[in-house]
């Protein structure tokens, strides 16, 4: 992840290694070791006052939710959340950040976490009810959620599981995005599928199966959208016969992907999570 994916070593405490991108967030991957292939969490940054509404809504909704303090680089406080299958999202406020750092490879951001999801129809409106998200398009394979002004900051993809689908990194821009694809290349490691460019959100992509097992993305400029911005149905994402993507340049490895989108399941009993 640092040395082909272009990540940058942050720090380590432990057993578990923090990787930065050049922006101002202290870490975007924390890797931690343990027995199995899990999901600790996903982290949110917000205000303190954001915090409150989330903490309220949770609460209405009789999620599982208990109050965090990080111990992670950035530090900061807040919510940890158990959703409807599972999925663990961290909320943190007055968190700290880092300089940024010089780097024209290095990813900027996460821009999106993806998740399947048995039903990612409640999923979706469970984020929108009790997290305060948006969802912003759906399509067959998908319900896109968002929660400030990028087209999706999550989604919950139609997969009759629940697990990480994939991770996505905010590249500088497209020739960022094909430097990767070139470097990982180099490496041999093709793309499972990309380059490409999305409907929903608009964004260029390169997704890889990474050797320890998730599926990883090269993503840069998802569309920034209004607040009015009107929700799509799957009527209005079609493609012609045979294609999956705007350009329609890549194949796809179905098989490889979905294989890589079952193995990192979510930590189940809340005491784990606290554990976590």
């Amino acid at each position: 992840m640092t040395d082909i994916w272009g990540l940058a070593a942050a720090e380590v405490r432990s057993d578990t290694h923090y990787l930065r991108g050049s922006g101002t967030f202290p870490y975007l991957l924390a890797l931690h070791k343990a027995e199995g292939e899990s999901v600790r969490s996903v982290t949110f940054v917000c205000s303190r006052e954001r915090l409150r509404e989330i903490a309220r809504s949770v609460s209405e909704h009789e999620l599982p939710a208990r109050p965090v303090i990080s111990d992670d680089p950035g530090g900061g406080d807040g919510l940890i959340v158990q959703l409807s299958e599972g999925e663990i999202f961290r909320f943190l406020s007055d968190t700290s950040e880092v300089a940024p750092i010089e780097g024209r490879d290095l990813p900027v951001k996460l821009t999106h976490i993806v998740f399947n999801a048995v039903d990612a129809e409640g999923s979706g409106t469970l984020a929108e009810t009790a997290l305060g998200f948006k969802v912003s398009d759906r399509t067959k394979g998908m319900v896109f959620v968002r929660c400030n002004a990028s087209h999706h900051s999550t989604a919950f993809a139609r997969a009759g599981i629940s697990s990480l689908n994939h991770i996505a990194f905010e590249m500088n821009d497209l020739d960022a995005v094909m430097r990767g694809i070139g470097r990982l290349r180099d490496h041999g490691l093709a793309p499972a599928w990309g380059p490409g460019r999305h409907g929903p959100g608009d964004n260029a992509f390169a997704y890889f199966i990474a050797p320890f097992g998730p599926v990883v993305e090269f993503s840069t400029a998802v569309e920034i959208v209004p607040s009015d911005y009107k929700t799509g149905s799957p009527e209005d994402w079609t493609w012609p016969e045979g294609r999956i993507d705007q350009w329609g340049m890549s194949d796809k490895d179905v098989a490889g992907l979905r294989l890589a989108e079952e193995r990192f399941r979510f930590v189940r009993a809340w005491e784990q999570v606290l554990l976590a």
